[in-house]
């Protein structure tokens, strides 16, 4: 198929008369399609079920009585479990409750209301910035927005963000205080961190003595197509004296069940010892009963690698669904651009430029609702007006299939009104 680009006005106007009577019978089908957010099916939920069922035991092999009070940090099976399956001592781990979303939350916070190994607190500075690579993870952004940071949008590569921009930011500008970071199938377009990035992300230099990574290595197990790893951030940042610089995120999730889950926070020593010491007076412990459900089922690293094979068959059909249906229908038009992902839980979309609120409004008018425009950008703001962000793991294959025809329909919709108007 020619790129529509270069069609005439008149084929143009042909195509969009067929389109808009197609979209007109969506309409009347009565749709209610939900791809807003990354939520697992009730399918993927079954396959952990026995989660629910209680240990066998209510005591922590140290002999702690999980039903009590204490262990700040969470129960040393549980941490053994994270530490084993990312290639962390168990000590440099603190597990808490079911979501790291929480202890990003609070790690930020406390950065901002009490600073960080003698730093000043973020409040009591004329400035604070946070780097934030784009199309990125909309709830990082709004922790950000929530303490009043001013958020810079840095480009995404296919190595993951422009490191050059990155550099230049970090090493200029002591108000820079850090970076979100998804470095493995990143949330929402499926990049995968290169050795080089991570290296580099360790050992620049910055002007700030507080400067944070927030490592969210959400997917680091998702490997739907392709298995996929990332360096150790922590090997590279030791080894040049940096590695206070790295908090590092992770959580069961999307692993087992996001109501009951276990999430991590890990961190060089002088960290763990400063996030346990203000923990001390914010909680008297996690949730134990859960973390010893946790060790228990998954048992180990393979434990965990084994259930995600098991989730990985469930998703491929789905994966495969959207990008059979970007591919036929949108293939060789030059309407969109996007990354096939090898891992994760999204794909993305680009639009042509000034299209992507449009194509998100006319999907929801016929029955389709997807994440809204903008919201992969810091603010809320696409400045091009092209990212969409699919999430695949919610519907049926039925009600997905159904839901990309009527996306694509959109984007070709969408995509002729602004062609016409530029002829």
């Amino acid at each position: 198929m020619s790129e529509w680009k270069n069609l005439t006005k008149s084929e143009l106007l042909e195509m969009k008369s067929a389109y808009d009577k197609k979209y007109e019978e969506f309409k009347g089908l009565g749709l209610k399609l939900d791809m807003s957010r990354g939520k697992p099916s009730p399918d993927l939920l079954d396959l952990s079920v026995g989660l629910i069922d209680a240990p066998p035991t209510w005591t922590a092999e140290d002999g702690t009585d999980a039903r009590n009070y204490g262990v700040l940090n969470g129960v040393a099976e549980c941490r053994r479990v994270f530490g084993d399956l990312l290639g962390i001592p168990e000590d440099l781990i603190i597990a808490g409750n079911n979501a790291s979303l929480e202890l990003m939350y609070n790690a930020y916070m406390r950065l901002y209301c009490f600073g960080s190994l003698g730093s000043k607190p973020w409040k009591d500075l004329p400035n604070v910035k946070f780097l934030c690579p784009s199309p990125g993870y909309d709830r990082h952004f709004a922790i950000s927005q929530a303490f009043g940071t001013e958020m810079i949008t840095v480009p995404m590569t296919a190595d993951g963000p422009d490191m050059d921009v990155v550099e230049t930011l970090a090493r200029n500008d002591a108000s820079v205080k850090g970076i979100w970071c998804v470095p493995l199938y990143s949330n929402p377009q499926g990049v995968v961190y290169s050795d080089e990035t991570v290296r580099r992300l360790a050992q620049m230099p910055v002007a700030a003595d507080d400067f944070r990574i927030f490592w969210d290595n959400a997917y680091g197990v998702h490997h739907i197509f392709e298995e996929h790893e990332i360096a150790d951030i922590f090997e590279y940042a030791k080894a040049v004296g940096n590695w206070d610089r790295i908090y590092y995120f992770f959580s069961t999730s999307k692993v087992t069940l996001p109501g009951g889950g276990t999430g991590m926070m890990a961190a060089s020593p002088a960290n763990v010892a400063e996030q346990l010491r203000h923990m001390s007076i914010q909680t008297i412990g996690p949730d134990k009963l859960d973390q010893l459900r946790m060790a228990h089922y998954l048992k180990n690293a393979e434990g965990i690698r084994t259930r995600m094979r098991m989730l990985g068959a469930l998703l491929r059909p789905k994966f495969e669904i959207v990008l059979d249906i970007l591919e036929r229908e949108l293939g060789g038009t030059g309407l969109v651009s996007y990354i096939k992902p090898k891992g994760g839980y999204f794909i993305a979309i680009d639009t042509l430029e000034g299209c992507a609120k449009a194509v998100v409004a006319m999907a929801k008018e016929a029955g389709a609702t997807l994440t809204g425009a903008g919201a992969t950008y810091p603010y809320g703001r696409d400045p091009r007006d092209t990212n969409i962000r699919i999430a695949p793991t919610y519907p049926s294959t039925e009600e997905l299939g159904k839901a990309m025809e009527l996306l694509c329909l959109c984007v070709k919709r969408v995509s002729l009104e602004k062609l016409l108007a530029e002829k």
